[in-house]
């Protein structure tokens, strides 16, 4: 199916691995110019290395959790089509395990970075008439549990926001929305689920006995949210904004 992306100029943040980087090549296999950022030089040039190295591919190495980081990525690419973000990585714990400056660490990535960059290229996005912007989210915001509070509070406090955004944005030509990735098949996925299967059974290389009792018995492949970034983001979808989707196989109703 032709989605109708040819062309497009699409900003990833978080973009050297996992649901980022799987974005990525979807968007490539597209048509797409792909703009791939992350704080770290090395997995950049392993990210774009591993998808052939191709002349479509940018990559801009920024640590997005500053203010100021995000000001120099959009004077560096001002005038994209779609911005997906996807960056950052929340800790697991409970309220009682979690200094507020980690909170507030955390925090400065995921959340104020998305809704500083949606800021600043929403702007761009109104001025042209046109845009998408991806908010690549978290069921945790949609089924909050105690051991993740940071991250549950943090995905709710962006559904929000996408939301809010998203009602008002098609007014300008511009669509937002978000995606609620269930547990998925990253390096990130397995980092929690040893911490959980830790606190769990006191033993974290019992993780894997955690996935078992996913829908499907397995986590999702990051493609497969890939792919539904890239469905949603383009004119074969185009009547969508402001909702948030959840792709976990049904898990909220389990």
């Amino acid at each position: 199916m032709d989605l109708g992306l040819a062309g497009r100029r699409v900003l990833i943040t978080g973009g050297s691995k996992g649901i980022g980087f799987a974005t990525a090549r979807v968007m490539l296999e597209e048509g797409c110019e792909v703009i791939l950022a992350s704080r770290s030089t090395a997995a950049l040039q392993q990210a774009q290395s591993a998808l052939g190295g191709q002349t479509r591919v940018q990559t801009v190495v920024a640590d997005l959790s500053h203010s100021e980081e995000r000001e120099r990525m959009f004077r560096l690419h001002p005038q994209i089509d779609i911005l997906v973000n996807n960056a950052g990585a929340i800790p697991s714990g409970g309220l009682l395990d979690l200094s507020m400056e980690r909170w507030a660490e955390a925090w400065s990535l995921k959340v104020m970075g998305y809704i500083h960059l949606t800021q600043l290229y929403l702007g761009a996005m109104k001025e042209a008439g046109s845009g998408t912007i991806v908010n690549i989210i978290g069921s945790a915001g949609r089924n909050p549990r105690y051991d993740y509070v940071c991250g549950g509070t943090g995905n709710a406090a962006l559904m929000a926001f996408t939301g809010a955004v998203g009602g008002r944005a098609v007014d300008w030509g511009v669509r937002v929305f978000g995606i609620n990735p269930a547990q998925t098949r990253t390096e990130r996925n397995i980092t929690l689920s040893k911490a959980r299967a830790l606190q769990m059974f006191g033993d974290e290389s019992r993780w894997q006995d955690l996935q078992e009792k996913l829908p499907l018995g397995r986590p999702a492949e990051p493609v497969e949210i890939a792919r539904a970034a890239a469905f949603l983001a383009s004119p074969a979808c185009g009547y969508v904004s402001g909702t948030v989707l959840d792709v976990d196989a049904g898990g909220s109703y389990r």
